[in-house]
């Protein structure tokens, strides 16, 4: 692992390529999965001082499910996450063209939140891990993102280069400027990747 600051990345993120192909995979991590998505802390309280822009682009059975679950849930490991339609999709889920995507970042693309979506949304396939003193940023890999591996090889893209404005977002500028060093140098032979 590669430690910025006080994260320790996987190599993985370095090595593995990702490019989201949407068209293919229809946004079926919408759907798909035990759980809503996982969300920080203070992510339940920012979809709720935006809910009255996100209401109006969600489904009436996603809105039932936050009147009947609230903003957020404990999962079976007792973690924040999205609540779920009768135990299947995020109660957030939309679908346009036959597209699943988010209520809530449709809501940021039109000016009525200041909050896009959960992070570990933005930053998939990368999943945080926090510890207390640091956080650990390791690579997922997903069967239903089989279609994003092939076209992130076809195109050459890494993980880290995929989720730029992600990691900026959640990290800064600096950090990923660090972050792009440590790229160069394993890209350069002058950190050698072992297996984690």
């Amino acid at each position: 692992m590669i430690q910025i600051e006080n994260t320790l990345i996987s190599f993985d993120v370095f090595e593995k390529k990702f490019c989201c192909d949407i068209q293919q995979c229809k946004g079926v991590c919408c759907v798909e999965g035990d759980s809503g998505a996982p969300l920080n802390g203070d992510e339940p309280a920012k979809i709720e001082e935006n809910y009255e822009g996100i209401r109006p682009f969600m489904k009436p059975e996603g809105i039932e499910a936050v009147k009947e679950q609230g903003f957020a849930v404990l999962d079976s490991d007792g973690d924040l996450g999205t609540p779920l339609i009768q135990g299947g999709e995020c109660a957030y889920v939309i679908e346009e063209k036959g597209i699943c995507w988010c209520a809530i970042e449709k809501a940021w693309t039109q000016g009525k939140s200041f909050f896009r979506k959960p992070i570990s949304c933005y930053l998939y396939p990368i999943r945080i891990t926090n510890y207390g003193d640091f956080e650990a940023l390791n690579y997922h890999k997903w069967n239903i993102c089989h279609c994003a591996r092939v076209q992130g090889s076809k195109e050459g893209i890494p993980v880290y280069r995929f989720l730029r404005a992600a990691l900026i977002e959640r990290y800064g500028e600096e950090w990923y400027e660090q972050l792009e060093y440590a790229a160069n140098e394993i890209d350069a032979g002058r950190i050698e990747l072992t297996p984690e």
